[in-house]
């Protein structure tokens, strides 16, 4: 088989994922920071009566989840050989500045003319209102999509199609919310030979498939930590 060079897309794309461990991924809500009480000099007589009534206590929102489970072995290796094959099962992590917070794997590979690159990341939200917020954001800005019924409490699902020097690559993108956790898959492919994408179906499918294991070693992370 001749080797083909690899076209400006593909290039393009051998190069993503830091960018969205670094800044696609920035959390909207630092941590807690509750201030520390400072010790009570004020005279006795100038305190309030035991009778007032206090002022009602905040209560921090609780967090279903704390820290995001291990990407690449989010995926059974059956369904990386499916969805990319010839790619290596064990997948490549993209380093991350909070690994507690953020965690993304990565598997490509080409295969003949067959190429399809896989992306599934996790982020731990500091609240659930927090994770709502950017949910609704990045749905936002990747209309054209739909919802995707009985996937975490709520999830999205979007493919487009792109052409750059006549070469179709076909991407898919599905973003789940689960309480307080985000989690993100992106799959894509082209065909090398014939220039062309994959088909919608396939595409939006495999990503689908992907999330819901995702979603999946989300729960099992976390059960095995309660």
């Amino acid at each position: 088989m001749r080797s083909l060079p690899l076209p400006l897309a593909l290039t393009a794309r051998l190069a993503p994922v830091a960018v969205l461990a670094c800044a696609g991924w920035a959390l909207t809500s630092g941590p807690d920071a509750t201030p520390t009480a400072k010790a009570d000099d004020t005279p006795q007589t100038e305190k309030r009566s035991a009778s007032e009534p206090s002022a009602p206590s905040s209560t921090a929102e609780s967090k279903t989840y704390t820290t995001a489970p291990a990407p690449c072995t989010s995926m059974a290796k059956k369904t990386i050989t499916s969805l990319v094959p010839g790619a290596k099962t064990a997948g490549k992590e993209i380093p991350s500045t909070d690994t507690d917070k953020r965690r993304t794997c990565s598997w490509n590979a080409l295969k003949g003319y067959e190429y399809r690159w896989l992306d599934v990341s996790f982020e731990i939200m500091q609240t659930e209102s927090a994770a709502e917020r950017s949910y609704t954001a990045r749905t936002t800005e990747k209309s054209g999509g739909g919802a995707v019924p009985g996937l975490g409490d709520t999830a999205y699902s979007v493919v487009n199609l792109t052409t750059e020097d006549g070469q179709q690559t076909r991407e898919g993108v599905v973003l789940v919310r689960a309480a307080n956790a985000l989690v993100a898959v992106t799959y894509n492919g082209s065909d090398f030979e014939s220039k062309k994408a994959p088909s919608t179906d396939e595409i939006n499918k495999g990503a689908i498939k992907a999330a819901k294991e995702a979603v999946a070693a989300l729960a099992d992370g976390q059960s095995q930590r309660s």
